[in-house]
């Protein structure tokens, strides 16, 4: 029994380390509003590689600033382990760029969303769908 007695310790400590932090999570898509309609439809498409910004405030008062990618489902994320005294408070997202040509005005009638972040440690937020729209739509839209 004697052999045992380390191991429960090391679990004990690990334990005790892991309550002591806070992970969250922040993701979204990016979608390219093919009839610039504001609505996801059937004719809409992910846009890849779309920049995203993401500004947090900690609740020790901390300023936290990510900078996010779409990946080929338009679906960008940042996510975060630290103290759970520093954890998230409020943060702010928004669409930078697009970097397609054909699909590159932003569509939504809102630069950037706005929210506490109040998830227990291991959540996820999930932050509206950015849109961002042709110069000119096809005729099939009219």
């Amino acid at each position: 029994m004697e052999f045992t007695k380390p191991i429960f310790v090391l679990i004990l400590l690990f334990l005790a380390r892991a309550a002591e932090s806070w992970t969250g999570e922040i993701h979204g898509r990016v979608v390219c509003d093919v009839c610039g309609d504001s609505s996801v439809g059937p004719e809409d498409h992910p846009l890849e590689g779309a920049e995203v910004a993401v500004l947090c405030i900690t609740k020790s008062g901390e300023v936290l600033n990510y900078q996010a990618f779409t990946n080929s489902k338009g679906i960008y994320k940042v996510a975060e382990t630290m103290p759970e005294s520093d954890r998230w408070d409020s943060c702010v997202t928004r669409p930078m760029s697009s970097f397609h040509a054909h699909c590159a005005r932003r569509g939504n009638a809102y630069s950037g969303v706005k929210f506490t972040y109040s998830k227990p440690s291991g959540s996820f937020h999930v932050v509206k769908t950015f849109l961002y729209r042709p110069a000119s739509s096809p005729a099939y839209c009219m």
